[in-house]
Protein backbone atom coordinates (compact mmCIF):
# COMPACT_ATOMS: atom_id res chain seq x y z
CA UNK A 1 0.00 0.00 0.00
CA UNK A 2 1.47 3.37 -1.02
CA UNK A 3 1.58 6.47 1.14
CA UNK A 4 -1.33 8.13 -0.71
CA UNK A 5 -3.49 5.03 -0.16
CA UNK A 6 -2.55 4.95 3.52
CA UNK A 7 -3.47 8.63 3.93
CA UNK A 8 -6.89 8.03 2.31
CA UNK A 9 -7.46 5.08 4.63
CA UNK A 10 -6.53 7.18 7.66
CA UNK A 11 -8.93 9.94 6.58
CA UNK A 12 -11.81 7.47 6.72
CA UNK A 13 -10.81 6.09 10.14
CA UNK A 14 -12.28 7.38 13.37
CA UNK A 15 -10.07 8.92 16.03
CA UNK A 16 -10.70 5.87 18.20
CA UNK A 17 -9.41 3.56 15.45
CA UNK A 18 -6.33 5.72 14.92
CA UNK A 19 -5.60 5.83 18.66
CA UNK A 20 -5.97 2.04 18.89
CA UNK A 21 -3.53 1.59 16.00
CA UNK A 22 -1.07 4.01 17.63
CA UNK A 23 -1.21 1.94 20.83
CA UNK A 24 -0.48 -1.20 18.80
CA UNK A 25 2.46 0.51 17.08
CA UNK A 26 3.90 1.52 20.45
CA UNK A 27 3.52 -2.01 21.78
CA UNK A 28 5.26 -3.40 18.69
CA UNK A 29 8.10 -0.90 19.02
CA UNK A 30 8.68 -2.04 22.61
CA UNK A 31 9.09 -5.71 21.69
CA UNK A 32 12.67 -6.88 22.07
CA UNK A 33 12.74 -8.85 18.81
CA UNK A 34 11.96 -5.78 16.67
CA UNK A 35 14.99 -4.63 14.71
CA UNK A 36 16.17 -1.05 14.59
CA UNK A 37 15.00 -0.74 10.97
CA UNK A 38 11.55 -2.07 11.91
CA UNK A 39 11.41 0.39 14.80
CA UNK A 40 12.10 3.30 12.45
CA UNK A 41 9.40 2.06 10.03
CA UNK A 42 6.90 1.78 12.91
CA UNK A 43 7.89 5.25 14.12
CA UNK A 44 7.33 6.74 10.66
CA UNK A 45 3.93 5.05 10.42
CA UNK A 46 3.04 6.37 13.87
CA UNK A 47 3.99 9.94 12.91
CA UNK A 48 1.67 9.73 9.88
CA UNK A 49 -1.16 8.49 12.11
CA UNK A 50 -0.53 11.29 14.62
CA UNK A 51 -0.70 13.82 11.78
CA UNK A 52 -4.03 12.35 10.72
CA UNK A 53 -5.29 12.55 14.34
CA UNK A 54 -4.26 16.21 14.56
CA UNK A 55 -6.04 17.02 11.29
CA UNK A 56 -9.23 15.33 12.51
CA UNK A 57 -9.10 17.19 15.84
CA UNK A 58 -8.49 20.51 14.05
CA UNK A 59 -11.46 19.83 11.78
CA UNK A 60 -13.73 19.13 14.75
CA UNK A 61 -12.55 22.27 16.55
CA UNK A 62 -13.34 24.40 13.51
CA UNK A 63 -16.86 22.96 13.35
CA UNK A 64 -17.63 23.70 16.97
CA UNK A 65 -19.98 26.65 17.14
CA UNK A 66 -21.97 28.40 19.84
CA UNK A 67 -25.19 30.34 19.63
CA UNK A 68 -24.80 33.89 20.90
CA UNK A 69 -27.54 35.93 22.59
CA UNK A 70 -29.00 36.99 19.22
CA UNK A 71 -29.33 33.39 18.02
CA UNK A 72 -26.38 33.67 15.64
CA UNK A 73 -23.60 31.14 15.34
CA UNK A 74 -20.15 32.12 16.52
CA UNK A 75 -16.90 30.18 16.51
CA UNK A 76 -16.30 28.36 19.75
CA UNK A 77 -13.69 30.04 21.92
CA UNK A 78 -12.57 28.85 25.31
CA UNK A 79 -13.94 31.24 27.90
CA UNK A 80 -11.53 32.46 30.49
CA UNK A 81 -12.94 32.67 34.00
Amino acid sequence: MGQAEQEKEQESQSLEELFRELEELIENMQRREVTLEETFALYEKGIRKLKSCNEKIDSVEKKMLLLNGQGELEPFEERKG
